[in-house]
């Protein structure tokens, strides 16, 4: 063998090994890769469905409107809405829900709407639980809810046995101490466009006050623009605000139908304030990222 053909072969022997190293880094690279990658894909999936679902919190607002009643000055009223038992609620959840409200000792409690998930079958010991679990929310002034777009009419039993006041397409005049009351207006989802003027019903009485400090509940915030009936306070729920959002700019990921054009936390529409609950539980998907599960509380006074 040749000295030219003997340095060939180191050569390729010198490459030869080059090359196994190089693919032994890339084998290397691509392992910490994958794991970083399932890492932090567990991590992201038990912050999104185990952590961030279940860290319920109240979020506080004040409005202020110079048509309240002076007998309803200070108005506490706590907003409880997509509750969606049996996705990620539990009676543990639905407990801590019961006591981050009463500690609130709010004049009105308001349910705007699914109280149990669509996939989840329902007990009839774990019926008994939610309602004795409800029947512990306290108000002064009473529990209001309407039906949501997921409620089977069958959760009636339910609202009745804990002492709510189910508003399907109704309204309830509302009273403090005197003769001046509020207008508490409950709108279902079912069958809704047929029946908001069933709901409003108020407004053609002969006697009716047209200038009432008037709420309506909804489920579906896009209803808003169904109502051409006054209106001072909107509440509604269904949105989610997303599930996931855009941190800072809190923009929702996540749409569902009739709550495409209202979605986000809160809204000004012409005179009226429109609130748009985060939701408890989850829907379709059952994760939640920087919108955590809330309680809505509103402390409205005159201005």
């Amino acid at each position: 063998m040749t000295r030219e053909e003997l340095n060939e072969d180191i050569q390729k022997e010198i490459i030869k090994e080059q090359t196994k190293e190089q693919a032994k880094k890339i084998i290397k690279i691509s392992v910490k890769i994958l794991l970083f990658i399932l890492l932090f894909g567990g991590i992201f999936f038990s912050y999104t469905t185990y952590i961030s679902t279940a860290k319920i919190g109240v979020r506080e607002y004040r409005i202020k409107n110079n048509k309240l009643p002076k007998s309803f000055n200070g108005l506490k009223v706590i907003q409880i809405s997509d509750l969606h038992y049996g996705s990620t609620m539990n009676i543990k959840e639905l407990k801590k829900i019961v006591k981050l409200s009463n500690e609130r000792k709010p004049d009105i409690i308001v349910f705007t709407g699914d109280l149990i998930s669509t996939k989840y079958k329902l007990s009839s010991n774990e019926q008994e639980k939610i309602t004795k679990e409800l029947k512990k929310l306290n108000s002064t002034l009473g529990k209001y809810a309407i039906y949501g777009d997921e409620d089977k009419e069958e959760i009636s039993t339910i609202y009745n046995q804990s002492d709510f006041t189910l508003l399907n397409n109704e309204y309830d005049l509302v009273y403090n101490k005197d003769n001046n009351p509020i207008l508490l207006i409950g709108l279902s989802s079912k069958d809704k466009k047929q029946n908001i003027d069933n709901a409003y019903n108020y407004f053609k009485q002969e006697t009716h006050n047209s200038n009432i400090y008037t709420i309506t509940l909804l489920h579906e915030p896009d209803t808003v623009d169904e109502i051409n009936y006054s209106t001072d306070l909107f509440l509604a729920g269904h949105s989610h605000n997303g599930n996931i959002q855009i941190p800072f700019i809190n923009y929702p990921i996540v749409t569902y139908e009739n709550a495409k054009k209202y979605n986000k936390e809160y809204y000004k529409i012409n005179n009226s304030d429109l609130y748009i609950s985060s939701g408890l539980g989850t829907n379709k998907i059952d994760i939640r990222l920087f919108c955590r599960p809330s309680i809505n509380f509103f402390r409205i006074s005159q201005e």
